[in-house]
């Protein structure tokens, strides 16, 4: 099955993609209900593949980078951040670094829209790495997934 109308969240948090594989379009869908695919900001009623999300360990954070291979200036954050120029940051992150168990989105434009990438614990060397376009990211926040 891959086309769905609606969908009801009862626990956790799960990414979910257009495709089968995994890869292209891919929206958080977090406890609640969503009636049609228009309330979790994806495109068409395609659903391909999902899974859930990393839980959120005690100490959770994230390092952005300005430079590629985590050079350059960085900054640690551990709470959301709806607009990092805000923060002194350009809207340039080239490298992430993410600690514990947690995920975060990244999204393009402020206040959590455009385009959103995931990233789970793990080392992004470059945007390439989360599978973005360019290193523009805006906004982040943390996904929070209770099992």
């Amino acid at each position: 099955m891959n086309r769905v109308n609606s969908v009801g969240v009862e626990s956790g948090a799960w990414v979910c993609f257009d495709p089968p594989d995994f890869r292209g379009q891919r929206f958080i869908l977090e406890r609640g209900n969503y009636p049609d695919f228009f309330h979790w900001n994806a495109h068409n009623d395609h659903m391909g593949s999902r899974r859930p999300v990393g839980m959120h360990g005690e100490h959770f954070c994230l390092e952005i980078f300005e430079g590629c291979n985590f050079t350059g200036q960085c900054l640690e954050l551990q709470d959301d951040c709806p607009f990092l120029q805000s923060r002194g940051w350009t809207d340039c992150v080239n490298a992430v670094k993410v600690y514990g168990d947690g995920a975060w989105d990244l999204y393009e434009e402020p206040n959590y829209h455009g385009r959103m990438y995931l990233v789970e614990r793990g080392d992004f060397r470059s945007f390439a790495d989360w599978e973005a376009h360019s290193a523009r990211v805006q906004s982040l926040r943390s996904v929070v997934n209770f099992f």
